[in-house]
């Protein structure tokens, strides 16, 4: 078969292959078989540029990088809409719009209200050619290139579908992977993020679609545009929803998708779901209710801000009073100290919530806490509670008389006084040689699994090891023998066995991990796999400045500061070099380059380009001896220039005299050599 025939083939089962997986939760093939077509896909496409399509598979993993999204008007506006938020309100609505279709039997949807991001996705000839957000409601901004990461979302829709086609739909962030990045973060010494809905919304602006890629947005389908629905002789919008599920996209399903007839069956949905929302992955903060009938809608048409055929029923905030116990401290690796709230167990949001975050001291202040106050806690949409007040009229309340909870001076692990950087709202214990706290979190951040990944070592080991006095920081560990462990609890010789095994074997662990288990602060794992991408080697690090760590790709001042202090500062020295004695990896593995007729050439790739992705295009300058960097500087010696190149690179690119050279040029030189 030939290359065009077998990558259009392969396309077309990994679509439904996808489909199947992400949408359906029925795949009919295994994960390594699904791997192995889209590598062959990958490597034809690879092979022959001439079949390249933004629709293929291969472009969910992202790589698209953009200075600013362009903003594209709405072909209607996406209105908000009006908020109820109990049975009489809804009874109301219902009464007017009985009152606009009088002696007609209405029909009313109740759906799901996602508690996320509103986006409008454009498909012309069955493939996805623009995502826009809500904007002012008139004119939005075009983010597909993060869009086409999701997977739940179609690249191309199956055949049947109208062309061209507008759905709007609402991309949301299901906990589990907002827990799991979340997760990350903590072990990365960075600030969590509050909510899944701020964090899709972030997620969707940001500037390199490899780094959404990574986070597992979702999308369901809410509204298709009703003028094409009615010209394919489709009546309502549940129906409209369930022949979008036909086209490959993620609708709602049972109850999530109910028509009923009256306000009673209505706010059954409401009891119902107030329940039930406990029970999904993912966050609602309320239910939709419409008028199903197009033709119902259209008569009953729209106010200047809302439709008059649907209503946004809003859940209440979950807020509950239950009795402060006292306050605990967690000084994490990096040494920032974290109030939290003992609480007396109650229930909320469909858990038992036994501790609250305070977050600072300024927040401490604020709430003015005494042990046995009645405080009430919030989750909302918040993963973690907070407590949002405290209630001095209850009899449980502690004594107004009494000393509020004050904030420790020094550190709850080592007694070490504590310090407030200015313009930071957290403390931190500035004893990050031998604080305890500290030095158990970077150990198990090192052997984390994103990290060195050791086998046969956990949290509660790091934390008896500790304390024998056998290890004080990471370079330990592969000093460790038989001898010294065998002796201590609960571990016998194949315990031994397992742990040794997994530290001589985490030695092979890519340097981007390694640099990543260091625990530097602000350094999560895309920003140590874009570090090592740049500097190639750990010793590179030991000479950069805070001016050359900037030029590079998304690196910015604090990152850059809080890298360039680390490798000045002798004790982390210190431990990198015994790391490196001990045989980790240093460097970046490079393959065999493809030519060097960009050798010594320090270059910026911006714009778009006709034959190749932006990723193709980094790829070639590095393949051809180039060096990467970010931003245009005194130091950059050329620039690769495609369309829409940004005005401000271009012109501080003529400021400095630094030569464009564009795609024809630069395929030219390399394939010149």
């Amino acid at each position: 078969m030939e290359a065009g025939a077998r990558i259009a083939q392969l396309r077309e089962e990994l679509h439904a292959h996808n489909h199947r997986y992400y949408v359906m939760a029925e795949p009919v093939i295994s994960d390594r078989e699904f791997d192995a077509l889209l590598d062959e896909l990958a490597k034809l496409e690879e092979a022959h540029p001439e079949f390249a399509d933004p629709t293929s598979p291969t472009k969910r993993v992202g790589g698209d990088l953009t200075d600013k999204f362009e903003k594209v008007a709405h072909k209607s506006p996406m209105l908000s809409l009006s908020n109820s938020y109990n049975a009489e309100e809804v009874a109301q609505w219902a009464e007017r719009v009985q009152a606009g279709l009088p002696d007609e039997e209405v029909e009313f949807v109740v759906e799901l209200k996602y508690d996320g991001v509103a986006i409008s996705v454009w498909y012309e000839d069955q493939a996805m050619v623009k995502a826009l957000t809500r904007g002012d409601g008139t004119t939005g901004e075009d983010v597909r290139a993060n869009v086409a990461t999701i997977k739940t979302l179609p690249l191309r829709l199956n055949p049947g579908a109208p062309n061209p086609l507008e759905i709007r739909g609402e991309i949301f962030f299901p906990w589990p992977g907002f827990e799991a990045l979340n997760e990350s973060r903590r072990e990365a010494g960075e600030p969590e993020f509050a909510n899944p809905r701020n964090t899709a919304a972030g997620t969707l602006k940001l500037q390199d679609s490899a780094v959404v890629a990574t986070r597992p947005l979702d999308c369901m389908v809410y509204n298709i545009d009703a003028e094409t629905m009615t010209a394919m002789g489709i009546a309502s919008h549940s129906e409209a929803v369930r022949e979008a599920a036909k086209w490959g996209f993620k609708t709602p399903q049972g109850r999530s998708l109910e028509v009923v007839t009256s306000v009673e069956a209505i706010m059954d949905a409401v009891a119902h779901w107030e329940e039930a929302r406990h029970d999904l992955d993912f966050a609602i903060d309320g239910l939709v209710i419409k008028v199903n009938r197009y033709d119902h809608q259209k008569r009953l048409g729209m106010t200047a801000k809302s439709p008059r055929w649907a209503l946004a029923y809003k859940f209440e905030t979950e807020r509950v009073s239950t009795t402060l116990k006292g306050v605990k401290y967690q000084v994490g690796r990096t040494g920032a100290v974290t109030p939290v709230a003992d609480l007396e167990p109650v229930l909320l949001g469909g858990t038992t919530v036994k501790n609250a975050s305070l977050h600072n001291a300024d927040q401490m202040a604020k709430l003015d806490l005494r042990e046995g106050d009645a405080v009430l806690v919030e989750k909302g949409g918040e993963i973690i509670p907070k407590i949002v007040g405290v209630d001095r009229n209850a009899s449980s309340a502690g004594d107004l008389f009494s000393q509020a909870i004050a904030f420790p001076g020094t550190c709850p692990e080592c007694d070490t006084p504590l310090i407030r950087k200015e313009g930071e709202a957290q403390h931190y214990c500035p004893n990050s040689a031998t604080c305890p706290a500290q030095v158990r979190g970077r150990i198990n951040h090192f052997i984390s699994r994103k990290a060195m990944n050791v086998d046969g070592l956990g949290k509660e080991t790091v934390t008896q090891l500790v304390e024998a006095g056998l290890i004080r920081d990471v370079a330990d560990l592969y000093r460790l023998t038989a001898e010294e462990l065998l002796p201590l609890e609960r571990m016998a010789q194949k315990s031994v066995d397992n742990l040794l095994h997994g530290l001589e074997t985490s030695k092979s662990v890519p340097f981007e991990r390694v640099l990543f288990g260091l625990g530097i602060r602000h350094v999560g794992e895309t920003v140590a796999k874009n570090l090592a991408k740049s500097l190639k080697s750990m010793d590179a690090f030991k000479s950069v400045s805070v001016e050359d760590l900037m030029a590079l790709e998304e690196i910015g001042p604090i990152v850059a500061e809080s890298v360039a202090s680390h490798f000045q500062d002798a004790t982390f020295l210190a431990v990198v070099q015994r790391l490196q004695e001990a045989g980790l990896q240093m460097e970046v593995v490079l393959e065999e380059p493809l030519g060097t007729a960009l050798e010594g050439e320090v270059v910026v790739v911006s714009g778009v380009f006709e034959t190749m992705s932006r990723d193709e295009a980094k790829a070639a300058v590095t393949n051809h001896g180039g060096r990467l960097v970010g931003s245009i500087s005194s130091k950059t010696t050329l620039v690769l220039a495609g369309d829409k190149m940004g005005p401000s690179k271009l012109q501080k690119a003529e400021k400095l005299g630094i030569p464009l050279m564009d795609e024809a040029a630069f395929l030219t030189r390399i394939g010149g050599q």
